[in-house]
């Protein structure tokens, strides 16, 4: 008499279910493509897409930053101010040097230098403020913000801060050249989006600010220097605005009170779309860059149709993030 096995409940087949949090981005940059291409026969030429990397480049180092200071729970409003005072005030260096250094490289060097300092001290500002001042990072960013904004319009007179035109000459390749035929923004924005990425997932700094994100007091029992790591990202922040400046100020050869408007609108955009939790704990700096091209082509596709105003990019933008935080909801209540 043979005894037969017993049944075994079956395991539920469920079936292959994508990620769209990893997928989704991905999805859109294609849509963006196939409207791209459908709506104009130049959209895939060399020359625009170039154009649109290159422009969309300043606002991707800022916008890597950016995910290092949201993943670890914070943020910052502040970059697009800091970014004309950063540019006003290299403007304004490199204007005094020429008097005793001429039209020289060494002057654009030393603008160079102080556009980074600048942005890093202002960096350590916000940093400070929050980490040992215990002021909430929007309350602080949002006050900085309009200190930022207000000094680089006092330095300008209310007018503009325009760039010595032989050293603007001198400075154009930095912006317009680059290494077979990809422009120096393009790759610049490459290198510290790799840098950024490994930093995220391979070393212990990219942990630790999504430890802090995901629980601050679990962080802090975990023997993490939760004030340390958060300092540093806001200087990290602000060290990549001057990067981003550095490239920014070659293209026009001038700051004013106007410069950096609603950057930091697309940088916060371009963080959420690519899949960065807003409240922190979770950040992907590939992503990022997926997002910040997302916007790039937006804007792009509606400089290239007549049928939407290019001036309602802003608005795209905000109707992006209301409906990208909305989708993170949806997906930690499901």
């Amino acid at each position: 008499m043979s005894v037969s096995a017993p049944d075994l409940p079956a395991k539920p087949n469920r079936g292959f279910r994508p990620d769209l949090k990893t997928i989704g981005p991905l999805v859109a940059l294609a849509l963006l493509v196939l409207l791209g291409i459908s709506l104009n026969e130049n959209f895939l030429s060399y020359n625009n897409i170039t154009n649109v990397l290159a422009r969309s480049s300043f606002i991707g180092i800022i916008a890597i930053g950016a995910t290092f200071v949201i993943t670890s729970g914070g943020l910052d409003l502040s970059v697009g101010s800091m970014a004309a005072v950063v540019a006003g005030i290299m403007i304004i260096v490199m204007n005094a040097l020429i008097p005793s250094m001429g039209i020289s490289l060494g002057v654009i060097l030393i603008g160079m230098a102080a556009g980074l300092a600048v942005g890093g001290a202002a960096g350590i500002g916000n940093g400070l403020m929050i980490t040992r001042g215990r002021i909430e990072a929007f309350i602080v960013t949002l006050g900085t913000m309009g200190i930022f904004r207000s000094l680089v319009t006092f330095l300008a007179d209310g007018g503009t801060l325009s760039l010595n035109f032989q050293v603007a000459d001198l400075y154009r390749p930095v912006y317009y050249n680059g290494i077979l035929g990809v422009p120096w923004p393009i790759i610049v924005f490459a290198l510290v989006a790799i840098a950024g990425e490994i930093i995220m997932r391979r070393t212990a700094f990219g942990r630790y600010c999504a430890a802090i994100g995901s629980s601050e007091q679990v962080a802090r029992y975990s023997s993490i220097n939760v004030d340390n790591v958060r300092l540093i990202t806001y200087i990290l922040q602000g060290v990549l605005v001057g990067v981003a400046v550095l490239l920014y100020v070659p293209r026009l050869g001038s700051a004013s009170s106007t410069t950096g408007v609603l950057w930091e609108l697309e940088a916060i955009a371009a963080v959420i779309i690519g899949g960065t939790t807003l409240k922190g704990g979770y950040g992907r700096v590939w992503g990022t860059v997926v997002g910040v091209i997302i916007l790039g082509l937006i804007g792009n596709i509606l400089n290239l149709q007549s049928f939407i105003s290019p001036y309602l990019n802003g608005a795209f933008q905000g109707v992006i993030i209301i409906l990208a935080v909305l989708l993170q909801r949806g997906r930690r209540s499901a």
